[in-house]
């Protein structure tokens, strides 16, 4: 009985089936889905909403549910500014246990007369409300 305790400890954690999304994938598509319908506050629901979620992007580190939504609220929905559409590329999940999980990507913002693109690196745990990022480290590329 031990030796099955202590190898299920070493079994990597299963992946969903075949076919299924996996569910951070899911998480990532709705966001996708809220940002280009101008639903910020959908975008962020995807954030885990504690005073632990952090935030890292050019150099500034964001602590907290309150402080990443107000982020996002000043560079794209106070007035004057755009939310433009949004698209993520190149996504790859790695299932590190049945309830955490690492997503890497591109994203790419198209605004009416510019685009950004960068890297990310997501942490997401499941949680009671269900999968949240904990942690999202955003690297913009240099506009060339």
């Amino acid at each position: 009985m031990l030796l099955a305790l202590t190898l299920s400890l070493l079994t990597p954690a299963q992946a969903p089936a075949e076919n299924a999304p996996h569910p951070v994938r899911a998480l990532l598509d709705a966001q996708v889905k809220a940002w280009n319908t101008g639903d910020l506050d959908g975008f962020v629901s995807a954030y885990w909403n504690d005073d632990r979620v952090t935030f890292f992007s050019g150099g500034d580190v964001s602590k907290g549910f309150k402080p990443l939504r107000d982020r996002y609220f000043k560079r794209y929905k106070a007035e004057g500014k755009e939310m433009g559409r949004l698209a993520f590329e190149n996504l790859e999940i790695d299932s590190v246990s049945p309830d955490f999980a690492v997503a890497r990507g591109r994203y790419r913002l198209k605004m009416k007369t510019s685009e950004s693109t960068g890297l990310f690196t997501l942490w997401v745990k499941k949680t009671p409300e269900g999968w949240r990022i904990t942690h999202d480290h955003t690297s913009t590329a240099d506009n060339k």
